[in-house]
């Protein structure tokens, strides 16, 4: 039997649009309300508008599962994805500013350096990356330094993103801690 041209296109084009939406499916976007089976990171992601800006944060959330955590799973003063497998992302559809730095509309990595005391934040422009092993401190455009705040024990890492009237705050937390900076909207 021979499928006609357009039925086979029809046929792909719904094949195509069935995958699109379960892969869509697939995101999580509260990893610490799901039932946790899992050994696996799982992906993740918040998104919140202010005006007509749009904040989109895409990450792979691992779970503590009793390990050690800092200074051990994620050792001090190394740039970390913030998150597990590819670079965690961050998309603006405008346009922000964090430390008095404005950052265009685009999509861009956020890596951190975990330290004992003091934590830095990054935003960098090579946002296509698996973990943190072709991060460049030249396609960096912004860092900002911010102290660590002790929390309540969150299972799996999560980001939040709070929204003001013109501004908000990104955070993230895991095991036993929190990390927040501000942002405001161009």
């Amino acid at each position: 039997m021979r499928i006609k041209f357009p039925v086979a296109l029809t046929f792909l084009f719904c094949s195509w649009a069935t995958l699109a939406i379960a892969q869509k499916e697939d995101v999580c976007y509260n990893p610490n309300l799901v039932k946790d089976t899992s050994k696996k990171s799982i992906k993740s992601a918040v998104e919140t508008k202010i005006g007509s800006e749009t904040v989109t944060i895409n990450y792979h959330s691992p779970g503590v599962r009793k390990r050690v955590i800092w200074g051990g799973l994620v050792p001090y003063d190394e740039v970390w994805v913030t998150g597990a497998h590819d670079a965690t992302t961050i998309t603006f559809n405008k346009g922000i500013t964090i430390n008095k730095v404005n950052i265009p509309a685009g999509k861009y990595a956020l890596f951190t350096i975990p330290g004992k005391k003091e934590w830095t934040v990054i935003i960098n422009k090579h946002w296509k990356q698996h973990l943190a092993s072709e991060y460049d401190e030249k396609d960096d455009i912004v860092r900002i330094k911010i102290k660590p705040k002790k929390n309540s024990l969150t299972e799996r890492l999560q980001y939040f993103i709070a929204a003001g009237k013109n501004n908000g705050t990104i955070a993230m937390t895991w095991e036993k801690l929190r990390i927040e900076f501000p942002f405001s909207v161009l």
